[in-house]
């Protein structure tokens, strides 16, 4: 079953430094025309894999909100077509700081999106320069402040940590700056220097000065032991939620669940298989204009690949891996599976089972790809 879609939106009006996404810069591209191939790969996409109801949809790139008024409302409208939005749906829109007008979040609202996502990052507006990024800690408050009285209540703050010159002060700051907007979701992410990025390159020349791994991993816990203490609950290795606001798209992927992967070099899940569609804009509605569909690539998920998928996705989540949903899915006991990989790993300290679950320790926690490594070929 098909419970959610992902769409990708790769216009930027700056590229920031850490950025390794499909993205190009928003000035003189054919925005009007690609928006038109995503409204055609979505109705191709649906006769082709019907889905009854979704359950959630991300809007990512990118920057969505780069969209102009007129750009926006179409594709607000062209969602609204081909993926009915319902009141019991999330629907996300990424969103960067200062690219929100009052009129976007009209819009925005009305056309069913009830949640947003804000690439913070940091409220150092130093370390923002420093990465590339184009707003400021003001805009950050101005756009969360529209945001409310435009009535959304349902919104989310990324934030980086590790980042160039950073000291775990300057972090605690952020999150102290944070936990003052009083969000209904966090996310905070780990730098990581990807290839073809401003970063790998300033990296390869000695002219990135990162923090040591044993600040690194002090940031982490700071971030564990602030988020518990103001009442965030730590859902997924990387995000926190008040009650109720986890959020359900995210799950999806750490569920391995299906869903939908639209727009140029979106990734999706259907059937037992994943698709990558074409990332240039001219190969993306080339391949849109002769097939009604945009994949470059598509690979058949083995039985045994996803197995490995199930736990390491699922172990990103605190609550783990259901022993009893692992044996519905795939008709065999993990714990005997997998013994190898999951004894190895409990003497380690780094696993444990509680209840029907196998779920990453504290420890395990900050050695999240160690654990994961090692169901890799397991079977």
């Amino acid at each position: 079953m098909i419970k959610s879609a992902y769409l990708h939106i790769p216009f930027c009006h700056h590229i920031c430094h850490y950025c390794d996404f499909n993205k190009i810069f928003l000035k003189n591209q054919p925005v009007d025309e690609y928006l038109q191939f995503m409204d055609m790969e979505m109705k191709h996409t649906l006769e082709r894999f019907p889905a009854d109801h979704l359950e959630t949809i991300f809007v990512g790139g990118g920057t969505p909100t780069a969209l102009n008024e007129k750009q926006l409302a179409y594709l607000l409208q062209s969602v609204q077509r081909n993926f009915p939005v319902t009141q019991d749906m999330e629907y996300t829109f990424e969103a960067n700081p200062g690219d929100l007008s009052l009129e976007k979040l009209r819009l925005l609202k009305e056309g069913g999106v009830n949640r947003l996502s804000f690439g913070v990052q940091s409220f150092n507006d130093e370390l923002l320069k420093r990465i590339g990024r184009t707003h400021r800690k003001e805009d950050v408050f101005k756009s969360i402040e529209h945001a409310r009285s435009a009535g959304f209540d349902n919104i989310s703050v990324d934030l980086i940590y590790s980042l160039p010159d950073q000291t775990v002060e300057d972090f605690q700051d952020t999150l102290r700056t944070a936990f003052s907007l009083d969000m209904e979701h966090y996310s905070a992410y780990s730098l990581i220097i990807e290839p073809k990025t401003v970063f790998y390159n300033l990296m390869n020349k000695g002219k990135l000065p990162l923090p040591t791994e044993e600040e690194e991993v002090q940031m982490y816990d700071v971030l564990m032991n602030e988020m518990e203490r103001h009442g965030y609950h730590q859902y997924e290795i990387s995000n926190f939620a008040k009650k109720g606001y986890e959020s359900r798209h995210n799950i999806t992927y750490w569920d391995n669940a299906s869903y939908y992967g639209i727009g140029a070099g979106a990734h999706g899940y259907v059937e037992g298989v994943r698709r990558a569609n074409h990332g240039p804009l001219k190969k993306y509605m080339a391949a849109i204009s002769e097939t009604g569909l945009a994949f470059k690539e598509e690979h058949t998920v083995t039985r045994e690949e996803m197995i490995e998928e199930e736990m390491f996705l699922g172990l990103r989540k605190i609550q783990g891996v259901s022993i009893f949903g692992f044996e519905q899915k795939f008709g065999a006991d993990p714990l005997q599976l997998l013994k190898e990989p999951i004894d190895e790993n409990i003497k380690k300290g780094l696993l444990e089972i509680q209840g029907d679950y196998i779920r990453l320790t504290r420890k395990g926690k900050f050695l999240g790809n160690e654990v994961f490594q090692a169901f890799i070929g397991a079977i």
